[in-house]
């Protein structure tokens, strides 16, 4: 299967519409309490323009992103990503990715999270073994 996909190709993209409501939800799933994510409030008074997204949530994103991609075709072996912009509920979240190498089976991407804007927020690579 691996044959199938080529260095420059991007992955199908996936859009995300994070709400506020989300942001209490993975605040409770993830124990991340911090103030920034769910107290507009809070988050304007150190210079946010309100709440925001959680990193780790933007990475899952990117996480389901791959895993679509890969479906039962194969298996995910290494992710990262570094958080580079702030991103707010109510508004796009864009996860986007493309193959950068094609070893064999194994498979290397760069992904990254754009806002509504088209801005990189969130930069990550991947290593992927398809067949």
């Amino acid at each position: 299967m691996s044959s199938a996909v080529k260095a420059g190709e991007e992955i199908p993209e996936l859009v995300k519409h994070p709400t506020t409501r989300q942001l209490v939800q993975y605040a409770g799933a993830s124990g991340d309490f911090y103030e920034i994510h769910y107290d507009q409030d809070f988050a304007r008074g150190v210079n946010l323009p309100g709440v925001i997204l959680h990193g780790l949530l933007k990475a899952g994103y990117l996480g389901q992103l791959l895993t679509d991609w890969i479906g039962d075709r194969g298996t995910l072996k290494s992710f990262e990503v570094s958080y580079r912009g702030i991103d707010v509920p109510d508004k796009p979240y864009r996860c986007r990715g493309r193959i950068t190498k094609v070893d064999g089976k194994d498979v290397e991407l760069e992904v990254w999270g754009e806002d509504e804007n088209g801005q990189k927020t969130t930069l990550g690579s991947a290593t992927v073994q398809l067949g």
